[in-house]
């Protein structure tokens, strides 16, 4: 009698519970410290540094997204007062916002995600749904998924 088979039997193979792609809304923010376009630069430099922030969503009263102001805007406009002796007493961050917004699907793979994080350079990418913003997604939270799947398969 010979060999049949190198590999031994076989148990029916059941798919793991768990190999769905992990979308972005499963892990992005829905709670944001979001800024005003005409709330004070001083303001939200303060609002950044109280709540630990990079930056954050700048939007409209019907919560539209219209710009996103960061650190590095803010730190700018400083430098640019501090050198032509300007007060930002009254500075709001309506001409340094970035108005120009990339912004990812909530039902992108997380994974797909973070490959446009290395491509974009950006820290944070906004959600929007129907036109309003419904959360936010930042590197940190691509790295808690990554974590959560530790062992897994990285579908």
């Amino acid at each position: 009698m010979g060999i049949k088979n190198f590999q031994g039997s076989r148990r029916d193979q059941k798919k793991a519970s768990n190999t769905s792609p992990i979308k972005v809304k499963d892990y992005m923010t829905r709670s944001l410290i979001t800024f005003k376009i005409n709330q004070p630069v001083i303001e939200v430099i303060e609002s950044l540094i109280k709540n630990r922030i990079s930056g954050g969503p700048v939007v409209n009263d019907k919560n539209e997204l219209i710009g996103i102001i960061s650190e590095g805007d803010c730190i700018k406009l400083i430098s640019e007062s501090r050198y032509y002796n300007m007060p930002m007493e009254k500075t709001t961050i309506e001409k340094h916002m970035a108005t120009e917004i990339d912004t990812i699907d909530g039902n992108m793979n997380v994974f797909d995600a973070a490959i446009k994080f290395l491509q974009s350079k950006h820290r944070r990418f906004p959600i929007i749904e129907n036109g309003k913003l419904v959360g936010q997604i930042s590197q940190k939270d691509v790295l808690k998924a990554a974590m959560q799947l530790k062992g897994q398969n990285w579908k």
